[in-house]
């Protein structure tokens, strides 16, 4: 059977890809978000974001939404006494606020209920079956409701029942049980395609990190049996229809992985302006559905794959799994309340590492924001801008006597040269979507900071008129740190570092990554110029009441937690020196 979607890629030619295109997975509306969620979206709008920064590409696209299909919607609608159309689209919303509260600035929010959507599953449907790579069969298998999947019996494990004890047969990687199952369904002709697409898997950078291509290699090797993509409509009604025949649905993976298509305008011919996406964003957990089913499904109907999968790990909270039974369930938007969104979004891609699961807890948390977003950062904005060091609010002009002065200190040449690596480093780590090392590189340049301001004490060059210059000049190395520092985090903390640019007055159209590298002190034609008005502290220290330590969950009926009580304080005393 031939293969024609590099052909038909460039046939396309004629609608040439302007954009730079990233989505998050969309979101199985069984349940209300929790940061695995978030971090999912959090890390692909921060490589959209770093996209833009860099400013190579026309346009950006960053796609996200809801996967409202399947036997687990029917059944969590009816556990709600709720109708199906109005139980999907409460729990959509709570995913559009979570987008909204967290800065994730999504161009598309699919859902898989939509007109359009179903439009573009069954036009793709058509594509698959039309090129002969459908076929109708009784299929039977173990099936797993919660995942969504048939599974072999290499994929299964023996495990007591949750309520009785007995030992029954469930999911080897998730868990969750199965049962035999026998229907009439569609099946796709998976192994026909299986060289091809562990061709796709082998290319460079096609899967991230490499262990998870292993990951994906070692299941190729096991071998693919061709996958049944419809269910009976008599079981799984809440469904796109299977074209032509009512009397089955199509499989809620193959339907959910259109979505990507979907935010593209598929079928419209102008959809290849912005496929094939750049980088999907996934869960170690759905590694399979996209790294093997969904490039097998788009060969097959002559599209191009993605050009890259990150594929990251999950989320723990102090040390255990989550889970509803176990009552440690995180809240995103319940502790924006607390961290802020912005200081969230900090912290899950400060500690998230994509190769392995990071651990959520309220201790850490609290010590990251505090220690680097208020103390490190932030108190030394409010130091360069307090009016006891700074009373004219001046980035002030930097003399060139002056610069020499300082610059004979180990101190300040440390930092210069931190300043100076810190762009280079940052875009690797950028590239690479290693979002934690970029913290890593900017914090270390901020901690030199701080020291050369604690090394050159302003406070005490104040106190000498003959030693002004000194002291704009310490002003100025401070503040123009702050500028490049404030550039570099933009993608990660997007309102922090917009906040930070506003207070040192550096205009819009002065922000992008080529303003990181052109450095003031090495441009003799810098002039002093206002900083704007004081808008408040830039991240308030957050403070928890000593009686709830604040790890603590304590749980309450429904399994709701007690949380911690928190209050904010801005300490003075290390904004500015005695003088």
């Amino acid at each position: 059977m031939k293969l024609h979607w590099i052909q038909s890629a460039k046939s396309n030619l004629k609608h040439l890809k302007t954009s730079y295109y990233v989505t998050t997975p969309i979101y199985y509306v069984n349940s209300s978000p929790h940061i695995g969620h978030l971090y999912s979206s959090v890390i692909a709008d921060t490589a959209c974001r770093w996209q833009q920064l860099y400013g190579k590409h026309e346009n950006y696209k960053l796609a996200t939404g809801t996967d409202e299909h399947g036997t687990k919607i029917q059944q969590a609608a009816a556990q709600h006494n709720t109708p199906l159309e109005t139980y999907c689209a409460n729990i959509s919303d709570k995913y559009r606020e979570l987008a909204k509260v967290f800065s994730v600035n999504c161009t598309d929010f699919i859902r898989t209920t939509d007109a359009a959507h179903e439009q573009a599953v069954q036009h793709f449907w058509r594509a698959i079956r039309d090129n002969g790579h459908v076929y109708s069969s009784k299929y039977a298998g173990w099936y797993c409701v919660s995942d969504e999947t048939f599974l072999t019996d290499s994929q299964l494990k023996e495990a007591p029942a949750a309520r009785t004890g007995e030992m029954i047969k469930v999911s080897a990687e998730s868990g969750h049980p199965v049962e035999w199952t026998e229907e009439q369904n569609y099946m796709f002709g998976l192994s026909k395609l299986a060289d091809q697409v562990k061709q796709w898997i082998l290319k460079d950078d096609t899967i991230r990190p490499k262990k998870f291509q292993k990951i994906l290699l070692d299941m190729m090797d096991e071998g693919v049996p061709d996958v049944s993509i419809s269910r009976p409509t008599a079981r799984v009604h809440w469904g796109v229809k299977v074209p032509e025949d009512d009397t089955q649905t199509v499989y809620v993976w193959l339907d959910a992985l259109v979505n990507y298509l979907t935010a593209t305008g598929y079928p419209h011919p102008e959809y290849t302006r912005h496929w094939p996406a750049d980088l999907h964003v996934i869960g170690k957990d759905i590694l399979k559905f996209h790294g093997i089913y969904w490039p097998a499904f788009l060969m097959a109907a002559d599209v191009e794959p993605p050009r890259s999968i990150l594929c990251h790990s999950h989320w723990t909270v102090d040390g255990e799994k989550m889970s509803k039974s176990k009552g440690n369930v995180v809240c995103p938007i319940d502790r924006s309340t607390t961290y802020t969104p912005d200081g969230f979004r900090y912290f899950l891609l400060r500690e998230g590492v994509a190769h392995s699961d990071g651990n959520y807890s309220e201790t850490k948390a609290l010590r990251i924001l505090n220690s680097e977003l208020a103390d490190t950062l932030g108190n030394l904005l409010s130091r360069c801008c307090g009016v006891a060091l700074n009373p004219e609010q001046v980035f002030p002009a930097l003399e060139p006597e002056a610069l020499r002065i300082i610059s004979a200190l180990d101190v300040t040449q440390r930092l210069m040269a931190s300043v100076a690596q810190l762009p280079e480093l940052a875009e690797k780590h950028y590239t690479e979507h290693n979002f934690y090392k970029v913290v890593d590189a900017t914090i270390a340049t901020l901690h030199c900071a701080n020291l050369f301001f604690e090394t050159l004490k302003p406070w005490e060059l104040k106190k000498s008129t003959e030693r002004r210059r000194e002291l704009n000049a310490v002003l100025h190395v401070a503040l123009e740190t702050l500028r490049v520092c404030g550039i570099v985090l933009q993608p990660i903390v997007p309102n922090i570092a917009a906040n930070l640019l506003n207070r040192i007055n550096i205009e819009s159209g002065a922000r992008r990554w080529a303003h990181v590298t052109k450095l003031s002190w090495r441009d003799a034609s810098v002039q002093s110029r206002q900083l704007a008005s004081d808008s408040g502290v830039l991240f308030k220290r957050i403070v928890v009441d000593a009686e709830i330590p604040p790890a603590k969950r304590t749980k309450v009926k429904g399994n709701k937690e007690k949380k911690p009580k928190v209050t904010t304080e801005i300490n003075e005393a290390k904004l500015v020196k005695e003088m």
